[in-house]
């Protein structure tokens, strides 16, 4: 049992260190934790609060979180979050993101207060681009969004 619990202390520091070393803070910063990593993917969530900047003004009365947010917290936990991690495993310390591709399906409404659970399935790493496969689900487990993210990693020690 207290192998196991060393091992939950490793696994936690390593999912915070990651949260640590992502290039985003407040009110851009669009997750909340990792629940889950390997090399072949993440899973993380993200609970919208009610007071986002972005709900004023999109659709009011009735406000929604816009698909471009959607993709971004897509591409904050499924590609930035695994991105760290794969560089980390070649001894490179963080990462700055250029996002190349998005091809993105929406497929229902996510609110405000909405936790939402990001899924990404590493589809390849190579010459510093990684693709994912992404999709992401609410709270009833039903996918509001999927589709494929792919981005160029540049890690901190390879920057000028």
């Amino acid at each position: 049992m207290a192998a196991r619990a060393c091992g939950n202390h490793h696994v936690m520091n390593k999912f915070n260190h990651i949260l640590k070393n992502l290039p985003y803070t407040k009110p851009f910063l669009f997750v909340d934790r990792i629940i889950a990593l390997s090399s072949e993917g993440i899973t993380g969530e993200y609970t919208f609060k009610e007071d986002e900047y972005f709900y004023e003004g999109h659709f009011e009365g009735n406000p929604i979180t816009p698909g471009v947010i959607l993709t971004e917290c897509m591409a904050q936990i499924g590609l930035v979050c695994l991105g760290i991690s794969l560089l980390e495993e070649d001894g490179l310390e963080g990462a700055q993101v250029a996002l190349t591709t998005t091809d993105i399906e929406f497929l229902a409404p996510v609110y405000p207060k909405e936790k939402i659970t990001v899924v990404s399935e590493k589809v390849y790493f190579r010459f510093s681009k990684l693709k994912c496969k992404v999709k992401m689900l609410n709270q009833e487990n039903k996918v509001v969004c999927k589709g494929i993210i792919t981005g160029m990693l540049v890690p901190k020690s390879y920057e000028k």
